[in-house]
C-alpha cells in the first residue's frame, strides 16, 4: 500500500522546486506505474497542487516546480449533459486533443541499446521501415536518436562510423503523452516525428507527421459532413417555417431570447420540429403540421425521424472528439443522410 503524506505536507511544497525522487519519497514510490502515478496525482490534485512538468514523465533526479492548480473545470451537470453536448458549436474542430489520443502514441516504439552497433540500427531500420530509432537504456533513459538524416550528417562530417556518431543528442523532441497536440503541432512539423513518453515516464510511442494527418482525416472527415448536414436542414426548414414556429422549439432560451432564426437551432431542435412522437403533445401536433409543410410525400417520415435521431447521437460524440475514430458504419449513417437531404433540398 503506497503511503500518504499530510496535507500540511503536500501544501509546504508549494512555490518550491524539488526533485522527483522527493515527491516519490513522500508517498514511499519505488517504481512509478499508472496506479502510483494515479495516486500521486490525487493526492496533490486534493491538495491544490501539480508540477510543471509533470513528475510523472521525469527522471527521478530531474526537478520539478510544485504550482498551485489552476483551471479546474467544474463537473458536468448530469441534468444538463444533453443541452450541454448541443451547445457545441456545430462546425468547430475539437480544441482539445492530446498526444496519447494518437494511436501511434500508445503503440510502442522499437529502440535499440547504446551496446548496438549502428549497422545492426540501420538494418533495423531498412527492414522495418523506420525512419527514426531511439537509443535508451530501459526505455525510460533517451541517449540519442538514430534518423536517416543523421546517418547522412556522420557521413558527411567524416566522423568515425559508429552508432554514438550517427546519433542526434541536442534538443531531442520528446513530450507527455498527456500534453495537448495542438501545441506540440510545430515541433512535430520541424522535426518529422516526436517521442512520446507515458505516465510511468518510458517511452510509450512516436507520433510523425503521417500520423497526425491521419488521425485529423478520420476526424475532420465526419465533421464536414454533420456541417453539411445542418446546413442542408436549414436551408429547407428556413424556407418552409416562420419564425414563431421556430420559436417555440427554442425551449432551452428565455422567452425575450428566442431569435426565431433557423440559424440559432441547435440539433435537437430539428427533431422537436418533425418528431411527430414527441412526449409534449402540442408541440407533437405542430410537428406533424411542419412535415407537411415540407411537402416531401416521397419520403418516409418514420425512417427519416429514426435516421435524424442516429445522426443526432453521432453528431454528439463527434463534437466531443472521442479519442476513438468514428466506426465506418457510422460514417456511412452520416453520409447517407447527407446523400439523401441534398436529393430533396433543392
Amino acid at each position: 500500500m503506497t503511503a500518504k503524506p499530510t496535507e500540511q505536507q503536500l501544501v509546504a511544497l508549494k512555490g518550491t522546486t524539488v526533485p522527483v525522487q522527493r515527491i516519490l519519497d513522500l508517498f514511499d514510490v519505488r517504481v512509478r506505474n499508472h496506479q502510483t502515478v494515479h495516486r500521486i496525482s490525487q493526492s496533490l490534485t486534493d491538495a491544490g497542487l501539480t508540477t510543471l512538468p509533470d513528475f510523472a514523465v521525469c527522471g527521478s533526479r530531474e526537478e520539478v516546480d510544485v504550482v498551485p492548480l489552476t483551471a479546474v473545470a467544474a463537473p458536468p451537470d448530469e441534468n444538463d449533459a444533453d443541452e450541454d453536448e448541443e451547445t457545441l458549436p456545430s462546425h468547430a474542430l475539437p480544441q482539445r486533443l492530446l498526444l496519447g489520443d494518437i494511436p501511434s502514441a500508445r503503440r510502442g516504439v522499437r529502440c535499440v541499446s547504446p551496446g548496438h552497433s549502428l549497422t545492426q540500427t540501420t538494418y533495423l531500420m531498412r527492414t522495418r521501415g523506420l525512419a527514426q530509432v531511439p537509443v535508451t537504456t530501459g526505455m525510460a533513459a533517451l541517449h540519442g536518436v538514430v534518423t536517416w538524416r543523421s546517418v547522412a550528417k556522420m557521413y558527411e562530417t567524416g566522423k568515425e562510423q559508429t552508432l554514438e556518431n550517427a546519433m542526434d543528442k541536442d534538443s531531442l523532441p520528446v513530450a507527455d503523452a498527456r500534453q495537448e497536440l495542438f501545441i506540440s503541432l510545430p515541433t512535430v512539423k520541424e522535426h518529422g516525428y516526436l517521442l512520446v513518453r507515458g505516465d510511468d515516464g518510458c517511452l510509450s510511442g512516436i507520433v510523425t507527421a503521417a500520423d497526425v494527418t491521419e488521425r485529423f482525416e478520420g476526424a475532420a472527415r465526419p465533421f464536414f459532413i454533420v456541417g453539411e448536414i445542418e446546413s442542408l436542414l436549414r436551408r429547407c426548414l428556413g424556407a418552409a417555417l416562420d419564425q414563431e414556429t421556430i420559436k417555440a422549439v427554442q425551449t432551452n432560451k428565455k422567452a425575450e431570447h428566442r431569435s426565431g432564426m433557423v440559424t440559432d437551432l441547435m440539433f435537437g431542435d430539428y427533431l422537436k420540429l418533425l418528431d411527430g412522437n414527441q412526449t409534449k403533445t402540442a408541440m407533437a401536433a405542430q410537428a406533424d403540421q411542419n412535415w407537411a409543410t415540407l411537402n416531401w410525400p416521397a419520403m418516409d417520415r418514420a425512417q427519416f425521424i429514426g435516421h435524424l435521431e442516429r445522426v443526432k447521437d453521432i453528431r454528439n460524440r463527434i463534437a466531443h472528439f472521442d479519442e476513438k475514430p468514428l466506426p465506418e458504419q457510422q460514417v456511412r449513417e452520416l453520409t447517407t443522410f447527407a446523400k439523401l437531404l441534398r436529393d430533396f433540398v433543392s
